[in-house]
């Protein structure tokens, strides 16, 4: 069987009822397989942090089936998301959570020693140099600006190489030049394992082909 993220008839008892007006995810079926390129438009109000949350397990308060893979995640107990996190889905927050007191080294090194992520000090340059961050990879993260704490949870994310890499407007801080070195470095990488690449935008689809555009 393909590797897929399944929602079918998903609602949160959190989103307004103007959330669901006219979405192609909530209270509907969605099926995202191993391999595309989704954009998720979101306007604001939507439920945006909601979906990015649902799909990497940390919202669980909804109604409806979301399954991984062919298995229904309310079964999933905290090990099995855990292997599933490490393995299936990979993600870039949109507060990006890297820890503010490391270095960018040892964001990405704290990520690379968790299997299966590969921690390859010569590939991490290239993916910096690539993205413009090579030479901040020693600085302390409260240093950098928010668009290079961006390109460097960019790198994070792409050192695991998952079936879906779910990003929560990765480019909002970064200028257009940046955004799109950013998305050849992501479509490169994610390429070599055919992972799915979902990306949640308020609008724009950052002149990328994307397979589909679905809105939330």
């Amino acid at each position: 069987m393909k590797s897929s993220l399944e929602l079918n008839n998903i609602a949160l008892s959190t989103l307004p009822e103007s959330a669901y007006e006219y979405s192609q995810v909530w209270r509907k079926n969605l099926s995202i397989e191993k391999g595309e390129r989704v954009l998720i438009s979101a306007p604001s109000g939507k439920g945006k942090s909601s979906f990015i949350s649902l799909l990497y397990g940390l919202k669980r308060n909804f109604t409806g089936i979301y399954r991984i893979n062919g298995e229904d995640t309310r079964y999933f107990g905290p090990e099995k998301w855990s292997e599933t996190r490490a393995s299936v889905i990979g993600v870039v927050f949109q507060d990006l959570r890297l820890f503010m007191d490391y270095t960018g080294w040892e964001n990405l090194a704290i990520k690379g020693k968790l299997p299966p992520a590969v921690f390859d000090e010569n590939t991490i340059r290239i993916m910096a140099d690539h993205l413009g961050i090579e030479h901040l990879l020693e600085k302390k993260c409260l240093t950098l600006s928010y668009g290079e704490r961006q390109r460097l949870a960019i790198i994070r994310s792409l050192l695991m190489p998952a079936d879906f890499l779910i990003m929560d407007e990765p480019f909002s801080h970064l200028d257009e030049n940046n955004t799109e070195r950013a998305i050849q470095l992501i479509d490169n990488e994610t390429r070599k394992n055919n992972s799915a690449v979902i990306i949640t935008s308020l609008g724009s689809d950052y002149q990328w082909t994307f397979d589909r555009n679905v809105i939330l």
